[in-house]
């Protein structure tokens, strides 16, 4: 057996490890400049949220060199200059501000994500190896951690004096965490925990930072105590000493050249018998005494280990953000070239036609502008809300449930988004779309991997259908999981409403809806909104009624049978949802102009969804082959009219030209 230390955590620092101090700024502006179009800076404003000025300080100080990496690197060049840029927005506080004052941060999580999306907006391996050390292995040791842990890690954490990593997926458990197979062993005799791997399955892998840079990793393992299991628990375990050599016990491995995110060091991780102090556990939520007994507040294992997962919901929340972002960068490249790019001559023009005056490629661009602005308020509202409970005195187990599968689908949703979208931007800029100077392909690598981390999209969608219902768990008593649903689908909207502070807006705007022809309602607001609560409470009645013919209980056979509307329902809750935050943003912009045009975006948004959906719609007579014709109809000619001013629509997504470094808006 390997004994890292048989002291104190404390011994860790003969190992290579420094000792906590406070936190240092070096931050500086380079103040660039943008020429940007009062109608794109109101919709800037109008999509900034409570965190505006965080997203102008960043336009202000990040240079244009710190958002594009040089897609001709080595992979060895690619990863030094992201740990470099990594440094460089710490230093400029675009980092580590969801850490307590104590250490060096602003006890900010929503102002975090909001960092965190910033730097999406440029090179996402900076974006994300930012988000494993800052987000992840800090926000575990934060979140899953006392005092004690704070204390003696946090300031070294906040200022990079520690890199760390955060090892949970193993080779034979990714989106299963439950099942992982790593064990943390308690030694009574020694009063240490023997970190192991007891399986090749149990290799950590896809580690970030794990292969070069990490000297500690949060690692996740079942926690056996007196030979008893307890569930997954995280510990942190030093790997190297502070200048990289691998400490014994610690085995780790390089993945190599991936599909994207060349800059980020992923490898894996495997323990053989390695020795730490119990204090290493972090044990806020669950740990061993120090006469060598668990304990915790927490009787129920699964209450635990849902518990101990929920507050990790951030680093979700995180992705969401990035995801969408991406999207609406390569959108903001794209969009730019097609207004430049010309193609075809036509009789009654001087010039060829440039490529956005076709409504082919109007419909392939615009719609999505559209769905990016309603993912923006999205990500605004759930930040909000994680920014709320963590300044609440007291917990809010509820309202936690609650962002827990909003912050799901969320992250489904955008990322989904974003890989689709970056595509779509890539064939629609032929040739040059597909060189790597003009930054899609990049961006197209690089996005595609958040489809699958921090949680599978088909999983968290399937997460996202359950928690519809176990979030109102206490109130079905005895009844069973089809009874449970169809209670569910009959009360859900309405007390998702109840808790939205823009219910009373909803209900008038469904209510002036229902006194219309419907001739009159294809940009009504409240059809949108009843169509979209409408399709969402039907989904889930039928789920009820399907659940019921396949039979009584949970089982693996009933969910399985009904999968595929599970997935279906999921979506349309989070089609609601992003429409609900649209519009609330709507209501909250000042600018009449940038309303107005908001509230293009916003119909084209919903008319979009009703036309993707439309075959059920029909199925379920929701909407009449003449109402279908005319839902496309309208989506022709708003895209039409949004052409119009469409680089100031473009300069409201927030990306600065000269952060685009694209070789083709070189003109």
């Amino acid at each position: 057996m390997t004994t890292l230390s048989s002291a104190s955590p404390r011994s860790l620092v003969s190992e290579g490890f420094k000792m906590p101090s406070a936190a240092t700024s070096e931050a500086s502006t380079v103040s660039t400049t943008e020429d940007i179009s009062p109608l794109g800076e109101s919709l800037r404003e109008a999509t900034a949220g409570r965190y505006g000025e965080v997203r102008r300080m960043a336009r202000a100080t990040l240079e244009p060199e710190m958002m594009v990496r040089d897609p001709g690197q080595t992979m060895a060049q690619a990863r030094e200059w992201t740990l470099q840029t990594v440094r460089k927005f710490m230093k400029l506080g675009l980092a580590g501000s969801g850490f307590p004052i104590a250490y060096g941060g602003l006890d900010d999580v929503g102002r975090s994500v909001v960092d965190f999306e910033m730097t999406a907006h440029g090179d996402l391996s900076v974006t994300i190896k930012s988000g494993v050390h800052f987000g992840l292995f800090g926000g575990a040791v934060q979140s899953l951690g006392t005092d004690f842990h704070h204390e003696l890690y946090m300031a070294d954490i906040v200022s990079m004096k520690l890199q760390g990593c955060f090892a949970m997926t193993e080779k034979g458990h990714g989106s299963d965490v439950s099942s992982l197979q790593t064990t943390l062993t308690y030694d009574a005799k020694t009063d240490e925990i023997v970190v192991d791997s007891p399986t090749d399955s149990a290799t950590k892998t896809y580690i970030g930072s794990a292969a070069d840079d990490a000297e500690m990793a949060v690692v996740f393992g079942q926690l056996i105590v007196a030979g008893k299991l307890h569930g997954v628990h995280a510990a942190m375990v030093p790997l190297r000493t502070a200048k990289g050599v691998t400490l014994p016990g610690v085995t780790t491995g390089d993945n190599g050249v991936k599909g994207g995110l060349a800059g980020v060091d992923n490898g894996t991780l495997n323990f053989d018998a390695v020795r730490i102090p119990r204090e290493m556990l972090l044990n806020r939520y669950g740990g061993i005494t120090e006469d060598g007994q668990y304990a915790s507040d927490i009787d129920n294992p699964n209450r635990r280990f849902f518990t101990m997962l929920g507050t990790l919901v951030r680093g979700r929340i995180c992705i969401a953000a990035g995801g969408a972002a991406a999207g609406r960068r390569a959108l903001s490249i794209a969009t730019r070239y097609s207004v430049q790019r010309r193609q075809f001559s036509a009789p009654d023009r001087p010039d060829e036609v440039l490529l956005l005056d076709y409504l082919a490629h109007q419909r392939k661009l615009i719609p999505a502008i559209a769905h990016g602005y309603a993912l923006q308020f999205a990500q605004n509202d759930i930040t909000d809300r994680l920014q709320e409970l963590h300044e609440s005195p007291e917990p809010d187990h509820v309202a936690q449930r609650e962002l827990e599968t909003r912050a799901a689908g969320l992250k489904a949703v955008s990322t989904r988004f974003g890989n689709d979208t970056i595509q779509m931007c890539r064939e629609a800029c032929g040739g040059a779309g597909y060189m790597a100077e003009n930054g899609l392909t990049v961006l197209r690598g690089d996005a595609d991997v958040f489809a699958t981390f921090e949680g599978d999209n088909t999983v968290l969608l399937q997460l996202v259908a359950k928690g519809l219902l176990s979030s109102y768990k206490e109130m079905f008593g005895s009844l069973d999981m089809a009874e449970m649903i169809g209670f569910a689908a009959r009360s859900f909207g309405g007390m998702v409403l109840e808790r939205s502070s823009a219910r009373g807006l909803f209900d008038r705007l469904i209510a002036t809806a229902s006194r219309r022809s419907e001739d009159d309602t294809l940009l009504d607001r409240g059809w949108h909104l009843s169509v979209f609560q409408d399709r969402e409470r039907h989904l889930l009645e039928t789920l009820a009624a399907r659940m019921r013919s396949a039979g009584k209980g949970a089982g693996f056979d009933v969910v399985n049978a009904t999968q595929d509307h599970l997935l279906h329902a999921a979506q349309a809750h989070m089609d609601r949802m992003l429409l609900e935050s649209f519009i609330a943003g709507i209501d909250a912009t000042v600018d009449d102009e940038a309303r107005a045009k908001l509230e293009k975006l916003c119909d084209l948004y919903a008319l979009s969804v009703l036309e993707a959906d439309g075959s059920w719609l029909q199925a379920h007579n929701r909407m009449t082959g003449n109402r279908s014709k005319a839902v496309t109809a309208q989506i022709n000619e708003l895209c039409g009219e949004l052409r119009e001013d469409i680089i100031p629509v473009v300069e409201g997504m927030g990306f600065p030209v000269a952060w685009l470094q694209s070789a083709m808006l070189e003109v």
